[in-house]
């Protein structure tokens, strides 16, 4: 199993200290943590894009570039790029000079974004969103594998014979698929033979499991292998101490903080007390033994060989952020390794490559 640290870069104040950082100081925070993640030897390190508050995720290329250049092991993943937002062309030119300038650390994981400030400010409707990230992903996909591109599309202007530089340096980068709680996302990602990568953060298990359930019939619909399927999933929450009446006294205030905050900014509540959280939720808050048992229930619903723990300490003080990141390198993540196995691919650069089929496998 593979594990990576994540950020959506959320600027807001502490949910215990109600202290709120500068700008600059919450993106020093997030350069700390990625350091602090290749340091303790997770795999891959994440960060979001939004465009919109709270958030400070809008250019996830320039941050992972500066990662880039800080770190020289830890894979850099997008978490996710909102292709339903953006000219594929133009995502095409940033994370292919990304992907040079790291020497072929980049994965992409992609989707259509949430959130209705992002949708009005790039005039995207909800009636759109689907089949502008389905046309924006198969431009993308074609132009990292042709030198030159031809394509009728109804979101951007045509391309004729069009050339697009940088020419890759992963032939091609690997693209993973951004599932929440539609099937269109989960289709596009079968379709092409790509890997899966569910939210599995807001509600229980089944939901998602339901997904990566239909992802795995509709990968055998169009013809691929099954043994070639990856799943990466999400978790909720993290704290990992000695034993576990530590861990859930210490992670207390953070959870009862974030649920104030649900309720004032009219957000549902699915977990009403951190006991239920706990128990039913994907966060990871316990001993050791507790988080490596849990990994594993979710393993038997979702298949997952990826799990995104979260890179911010979210509430929890600088010294138990690093002790529990830390606890659950030497503790757990030894064992999830050994027991649950890697994705069905090399962990590095995609080099070389036999040139791909420019069309999805057909039913």
């Amino acid at each position: 199993m593979k594990f990576l640290a994540i950020t959506l870069i959320v600027h807001r104040p502490d949910p215990v200290t109600g202290v709120l950082k500068s700008t600059q100081d919450r993106f020093r925070e997030v350069l700390d943590n990625a350091l602090l993640a290749e340091e303790l030897g997770f795999d891959g390190f994440g960060v979001g894009e939004r465009h919109e508050r709270p958030f400070l995720s809008s250019s996830p290329t320039v941050v992972l570039s500066h990662v880039a250049a800080l770190t020289r092991r830890i894979r850099l993943f997008t978490a996710v790029t909102t292709l339903s937002l953006l000219d594929p062309v133009r995502a095409y030119e940033d994370y292919a000079t990304l992907d040079h300038l790291s020497g072929g650390r980049l994965d992409l994981i992609i989707g259509k974004g949430n959130g209705a400030a992002q949708r009005e400010l790039f005039r995207v409707t909800p009636e759109d969103q689907w089949a502008r990230n389905a046309e924006s992903y198969e431009v993308f996909r074609r132009i990292w594998r042709n030198d030159k591109v031809t394509a009728a599309t109804r979101f951007r202007p045509p391309l004729t014979d069009a050339e697009v530089w940088p020419r890759p340096y992963q032939r091609p980068v690997r693209v993973w698929h951004g599932s929440a709680t539609s099937k269109e996302s989960v289709d596009l990602a079968a379709r092409y033979g790509d890997p899966l990568f569910s939210a599995n953060v807001t509600h229980p298990v089944e939901p998602y499991a339901e997904l990566v359930r239909h992802y795995r019939e509709r990968w055998e619909h169009y013809g691929h292998d099954p043994a070639d399927i990856a799943v990466g999933a999400g978790s909720a929450g993290l704290y990992v101490a000695p034993t576990s009446q530590e861990a859930v006294e210490a992670y207390r205030p953070v959870f009862e903080s974030n649920l104030e905050f649900q309720r004032k900014a009219g957000l549902p509540v699915v977990f009403e007390t951190l006991e239920d959280f706990v128990e039913r939720s994907s966060a990871l808050i316990g001993s050791p033994q507790q988080v490596v048992d849990k990994v594993h229930r979710y393993h038997e619903h979702l298949g997952h060989s990826v799990l995104h723990l979260h890179a911010d300490a979210g509430g929890l003080s600088d010294t138990r952020h690093r002790d529990s990141l830390e606890l659950f390198q030497s503790a757990v993540a030894p064992v999830l390794r050994k027991e649950i196995p890697d994705p069905p691919f090399a962990w590095g650069p995609v080099l070389p490559a036999a040139p791909a089929d420019e069309e999805p496998a057909r039913a």
